[in-house]
C-alpha cells in the first residue's frame, strides 16, 4: 500500500505561518500571511510529525511497535498475525490470515487517503519473483537504469568487481569528474544495500576516494560497471529452508602498505541466502591479523545480536530461538573469544572481547572455525578471482533469475 500525500496528514504543535503562494494570493491582502493548519513537505518537523501520527493509528489498532525496528508493526491475534513494515509512505503487509490483513488495509484507508498496490510486485525498486520453490528479490531493472546513465557507450564486460592487481591511493592532483563519480558511488551504494552483497567491498572501496577521483579510481569505477553488466540479472533466492540464521565474518589485515587500518566484513544468512551484510575499514588499527579478526568477529556480534532481537518479536519464529553460530576462518581469534584470560597487552580490545564474551555466555551467539575457501565472507574484505566470487556469491544465493526458473522446470 501506499499513502497519498502523507505528509499532508500529520497535525502540527507549533504554531506555524507561511507566505501566500505564487498565484493564491487574496486581493487587497498581499502582505499577510497563511497560518498552517496542517504539515507541509518542506517542513523540517514533518517526517517526524507523520511518524509520530502513523505510530498512533497502528497502537489505538491493536499493533505493536518492534522494538528493534520502529517501523515494523506486528498484531498477533489467535486468530493469526499481520505484520507491516513502513518506508516513509511505502508499505509491505505480511500476514497469515487474509481477513486479517483485508481489515488491516480497510483500517488504514478509513484513516488515511491510500493506494492500494495489490499483491506485492515491485517495492522501493526491488523486484520481487515468486517462483515454485521460493522468492527472487533482484533489481535488474534499476541496473539497466544505471548502465544506461554512467555507462551507456561501453560494451565490455568483467568477471570480477575488483581488479586483484591494482592498488589505489588518495590523489593528490586535480580530481576527474568528481560530480559524476559521487552519482554512481551512490546509485550502487542502493543497489548494493539492497540485493548485491557481491558490490559491497568494491563500492566500499571506491567510495574512499569519493572526494577526489583520479584517473586510476575511474578505471576501477569502470571495472565495476562492467562486472555489473556481467551479472544484472543476479538476484537473491530465497527458499522454504529451516528458519536458521548463521554468520560469517573475515577480515583482512592492513593490505595496503599506505593504510594502516585493517577491513572488516560479515554476512548473515537466512535459510542459506544473504538477509544482511557489511564490508567496512575498521576505526582501530590492529597489529597483527587475529587482532583484525577478532575485530570483525565483534562487529558480527553486534549485527547477529541484533537479528536475534528482531526476530524474536516476529510471530510464528521457531522459540526458544537457538543461538546464532558465527563462523570464522582464525582459530586463534576463536580462541581468544571463548577464553576468559585477560593479556595486557591487548588492552585496546578489552572492550570488545568483554562484548564476545557476555554473548557467548547469554547463548546469543556461538563461534564455529570455517575453512577461509568455504569462507562467504571472503570478497568482503578483499578483491577475489573468477572462480571465487563465482563460488562466494552461489554460497549466499545469488544467482541468475533464468538459472532458477531453469532449475525448476526441469524438477
Amino acid at each position: 500500500m501506499d499513502v497519498k500525500t502523507a505528509f499532508l496528514n500529520e497535525d502540527l504543535e507549533e504554531e506555524i505561518y507561511m507566505e501566500q503562494p505564487e498565484g493564491f494570493l487574496a486581493p487587497g491582502q498581499e502582505g499577510k500571511v497563511c497560518k498552517l493548519v496542517k504539515s507541509l513537505y518542506v517542513l523540517k518537523q514533518a517526517p517526524k510529525q507523520w511518524h509520530q501520527k502513523f505510530d498512533q493509528v497502528m497502537l489505538n489498532n491493536g499493533f505493536k511497535i518492534n522494538e528493534c525496528d520502529k517501523c515494523v508493526y506486528v498484531k498477533n491475534t489467535m486468530r493469526g498475525y499481520v505484520i507491516l513494515c513502513l518506508y516513509v509512505d511505502d508499505m509491505l503487509i505480511v500476514g497469515s490470515d487474509d481477513k486479517m490483513i483485508k481489515s488491516t488495509k480497510d483500517m488504514l484507508k478509513a484513516r488515511f487517503d491510500m493506494k492500494d498496490m495489490g499483491l506485492a510486485d515491485v517495492i522501493l525498486g526491488i523486484k520481487i519473483n515468486r517462483t515454485q520453490h521460493g522468492l527472487v528479490l533482484s533489481q535488474s531493472h534499476y541496473v539497466d537504469k544505471i548502465l544506461e546513465k554512467f555507462n551507456e557507450g561501453d560494451t565490455s564486460v568483467a568477471q570480477t568487481p575488483v581488479d586483484t592487481t591494482q592498488h589505489l591511493s588518495k590523489n593528490r592532483g586535480e580530481g576527474v569528474a568528481q560530480l559524476e563519480y559521487s552519482r554512481i558511488i551512490g546509485s550502487l551504494m542502493y543497489l548494493m544495500t539492497c540485493t548485491r552483497p557481491d558490490l559491497a567491498y568494491a563500492v566500499s572501496r571506491l567510495s574512499r576516494y569519493t572526494s577526489n577521483p583520479s584517473s586510476e579510481h575511474w578505471k576501477s569505477m569502470t571495472i565495476l560497471l562492467r562486472y555489473l553488466r556481467y551479472t544484472r540479472n543476479y538476484g537473491l533466492h530465497y527458499g522454504r529452508d529451516p528458519a536458521v540464521i548463521e554468520g560469517y565474518s573475515d577480515a583482512n589485515w592492513i593490505s595496503d602498505m599506505k593504510d594502516s587500518k585493517s577491513t572488516s566484513g560479515y554476512v548473515f544468512t537466512l535459510g542459506g541466502a544473504a538477509i544482511a551484510w557489511k564490508s567496512s575499514k575498521q576505526t582501530l588499527i590492529a597489529r597483527y591479523t587475529m587482532e583484525s579478526e577478532f575485530i570483525a568477529l565483534d562487529k558480527a556480534g553486534e549485527e547477529a545480536e541484533w537479528l536475534r532481537q528482531f526476530v524474536e518479536d516476529v510471530p510464528g519464529w521457531p522459540k526458544p530461538m537457538s543461538a546464532i553460530c558465527i563462523h570464522c576462518d582464525c582459530q586463534s581469534a576463536i580462541g581468544r573469544a571463548q577464553s576468559a584470560m585477560y593479556n595486557g597487552k591487548s588492552r585496546h580490545i578489552r572492550r570488545r572481547h568483554n562484548t564476545i564474551r557476555q554473548l557467548l555466555s547469554m547463548g546469543v551467539i556461538s563461534i564455529d572455525y570455517v575453512r577461509s575457501k568455504d569462507n562467504i565472507a571472503d570478497p568482503f574484505t578483499k578483491g577475489l578471482s573468477r572462480e571465487l566470487v563465482h563460488k562466494s556469491s552461489r554460497g549466499m544465493r545469488l544467482k541468475p533469475f533464468e538459472q532458477v526458473c531453469t532449475k525448476e522446470n526441469l524438477s
